[in-house]
């Protein structure tokens, strides 16, 4: 009796664990898993970009297929992305027009409100929102999380929480080296 009590705990366990890891990180799609090609490559997504400070009104696509793209998730509300900002900044002014360089973010925030959080924060890079949520997916995580992508769209570097420029310009240097583009 001990032993199927046993199994059934276990097996109680494995699946909590498995819901909370679908909770905080959800459940792969079938278009996402459709989305990626036999070399973990992605299709680019367009994110509607604002005019603020660094940053024009437009589109972008992430990746940006033929040159590293950098990606920023964060929320306004976020304590430690706003924290993380002069790192950002630091690691953006390193690359210049190099690398895409985009922070992102999924809330339900107006231009105007985000394009004002952005100059208060120090912002002078592309910045844009996704509504709908679809980048976010494709590179589920917490917030601030960083994403490096080499020029054929393949992850190469990324991580959650709050880091140095040091820390970030490792990261993209990582993708640098993966791709056929020269770091300057």
């Amino acid at each position: 009796m001990r032993r199927r009590e046993l199994l059934a705990g276990l097996g109680s366990a494995g699946v909590v664990v498995g819901g909370g890891a679908a909770a905080v990180y959800g459940l792969p799609s079938v278009d996402r898993l459709l989305n990626q090609n036999e070399d973990d490559s992605r299709e680019p997504i367009e994110i509607e970009t604002i005019d603020a400070p660094g940053s024009d009104a437009g589109t972008v696509s992430v990746p940006d297929l033929g040159r590293v793209t950098f990606v920023d998730f964060f929320g306004t509300w976020c304590g430690p992305c706003i924290e993380q900002m002069p790192a950002l900044s630091e690691a953006a002014a390193q690359f210049g027009d190099e690398v895409l360089f985009c922070s992102v973010t999924n809330e339900s925030i107006s231009e105007s409100e985000l394009a004002d959080w952005w100059d208060e924060h120090g912002g002078s890079w592309t910045v844009g929102i996704d509504p709908s949520a679809e980048l976010s997916s494709e590179y589920p995580g917490g917030v601030p999380r960083a994403v490096a992508l080499d020029d054929g769209g393949v992850v190469q570097w990324s991580s959650t929480g709050t880091k140095s420029a040091d820390k970030l310009v490792d990261g993209i240097e990582q993708a640098i080296a993966e791709s056929d583009v020269e770091s300057a």
